[in-house]
């Protein structure tokens, strides 16, 4: 990514025209008058990057005087420009809400720039800690020997028009007569690179040191989960240290049982460990936290101890057992709840700055089962997930949680029957598409509201979402569950194997980054053909 310095105009647009001059006039009168809406674009390729992003992301939330950031971008790998011969590139988009005027803006930037540990002294376009550019500025159009605004790069620059595209494919580039999309869509990847720009999850905590021997950034793990760009199926394995699990209820409650099953697990073929101290089945009840942490702490810290550097799952919906599992070495915290149990879950997913896995339901354990019916969206269950979802999302958002710290979980068996979760599995693209279609099995009513949308399109469904879901990383969490069992007769969920196969087999097809199984060796063989398959290599 270019450095500040880049944001500076080759030479000043006709700035001593008196058209010009006036225009600078207002533009500055406009920029005092209240909160303006800033887009900055984040880039690092030195040093520990994800530590350098989310260390930028939260000067730019606290350190900034008048001002807070209110939304951010998916992160980015990317190839690098103008000089090539460097490291690649992490870039993410943020919107700030500021109250300080464009060249004050630009000012608070190049000082959390130097705190960093930028070196101005670099050559041009350089590697570089951390640069923070100014892409737009309300409606702005500025030229000035410091600042041009609209950025004067930004056309030619993938890399910052794809995380801007994030947050608002729709701003227009009122110099150019374009928005950032139509400017996106219609650029080519720089240098023959097809790769120039990939969309990456972290899959490891900041704050997690795995190996006292290795620097946060060998240890950071970061995956292309986007269905143009992934090539394989990741795997969580699940291990659940509980006695009343409805699969294996018992069966790993001691230590020596837990950390034995996680190195088989690994061995099998996992990329992640699920821990789970507290069962999600239908008509479970809770534990407790103090209950929950006795069984799953021990468990982490002996892991990690053996030197298992895989990243660590913990599935809870308490926010202190998310912390304390966090703190013996879990990276990611899978909340079946989505944020909504417990108050403290998203701020403290914020600031612990770990992926979040969040997952719609309806209740609880001990309620959902009595809790599927979706009449309030035509009966359509995938529009009432989405609908619901976005809401979760909207919510961890707000509450400072990074864009690409957010990996969704369509709820498979919670708070949906049978031929619900059937539903789902069939129709998992439309979990993160833009807008859907009304379902032939909706009611009459719904149908009606679907004619045309908000954007003029017919046939789509108006949904109204709290925020877009187009892009997020989905989990799909079916293994052995009650609906195979129904469909294949099975009665005891050990022998749904084959069942879980075709359900992961759906799940790929339909696009999940990620299945959540039991039987990990098997779902490897299945996941593997079924990425040769659906996957684009």
């Amino acid at each position: 990514m270019s450095s500040a310095a880049a944001s500076v105009a080759p030479t000043p647009l006709r700035a001593e025209s008196p058209v010009a001059a006036a225009a600078g006039d207002e533009n500055d009168r406009a920029a005092s008058s209240g909160p303006h809406s800033a887009y900055i674009a984040l880039g690092t390729n030195l040093g520990n990057r994800l530590e350098n992003m989310h260390q930028a992301l939260h000067r730019l939330n606290t350190d900034l005087p008048t001002s807070h950031v209110v939304e951010s971008s998916f992160l980015y790998q990317t190839a690098p420009m103008y000089v090539t011969d460097q490291p690649a590139f992490l870039n993410a988009a943020c919107l700030v809400k500021t109250g300080l005027e464009p060249l004050a803006l630009l000012d608070e930037l190049k000082r959390i720039e130097a705190e960093m540990g930028r070196d101005f002294g670099m050559y041009r376009n350089g590697p570089r800690i951390m640069d923070l550019d100014i892409l737009f500025y309300d409606e702005i159009d500025m030229q000035t020997e410091r600042l041009t605004i609209p950025h004067a790069l930004l056309h030619e620059r993938r890399f910052q028009l794809g995380p801007l595209c994030d947050i608002d494919s729709d701003l227009m580039h009122h110099r150019l007569g374009k928005t950032t999309g139509a400017l996106f869509r219609h650029l080519t990847t720089h240098s023959d690179a097809p790769d120039d720009i990939v969309r990456v999850t972290p899959l490891r905590a900041v704050n997690v040191s795995v190996d006292a021997g290795s620097s946060a950034e060998e240890s950071a793990i970061l995956k292309a989960l986007s269905p143009s760009s992934q090539k394989e199926t990741v795997f969580m394995g699940i291990l659940n240290c509980t006695p009343d699990s409805f699969s294996d209820g018992g069966n790993f409650a001691t230590l020596d049982l837990a950390v034995e099953h996680a190195a088989a697990l690994i061995s099998s073929g996992a990329d992640i460990i699920d821990i789970g101290g507290q069962s999600t089945r239908p008509g479970a009840t809770q534990v407790g936290v103090d209950e929950e942490i006795r069984r799953v702490v021990p468990v982490i810290q002996r892991i990690r101890e053996m030197g298992i550097t895989a990243p660590i799952s913990i599935d809870t919906f308490y926010a202190e057992v998310a912390a304390a599992a966090l703190d013996a070495g879990a990276d990611i915290v899978n909340d079946v709840t989505g944020g909504s149990f417990d108050v403290k879950m998203l701020p403290l997913v914020a600031r612990r700055q770990c992926p979040y896995v969040m997952m719609h339901m309806r209740g609880d354990p001990s309620t959902m089962t009595k809790m599927n019916d979706y009449g309030e969206y035509g009966g359509d269950v995938v529009r009432g997930t989405r609908f619901e979802l976005a809401q979760r999302v909207r919510a961890a958002l707000d509450q400072g949680v990074p864009r690409w710290n957010i990996i969704l979980d369509p709820g498979i068996g919670f708070a949906k029957e049978g031929s619900q979760n059937f539903e789902v599995l069939r129709r998992l693209p439309e979990l993160t598409a833009k807008n859907i279609r009304a379902s032939t099995k909706n009611s009459t009513a719904s149908m009606a509201a679907s004619s045309i949308n908000e954007e003029g399109e017919e046939g789509f469904i108006d949904e109204d979402l709290a925020t877009g879901l187009t892009n997020y990383p989905v989990l799909v969490g079916s293994s052995r569950k009650r609906f195979i069992g129904q469909a294949t007769g099975k009665t005891e969920a050990k022998d749904r194997v084959w069942g879980t196969a075709a359900t992961v087999t759906a799940a790929i097809q339909g696009g999940a980054s990620i299945v959540r199984v039991h039987d990990v060796a098997e779902m490897v063989d299945v996941a593997r053909v079924s990425d040769h398959i659906y996957r684009k290599r």
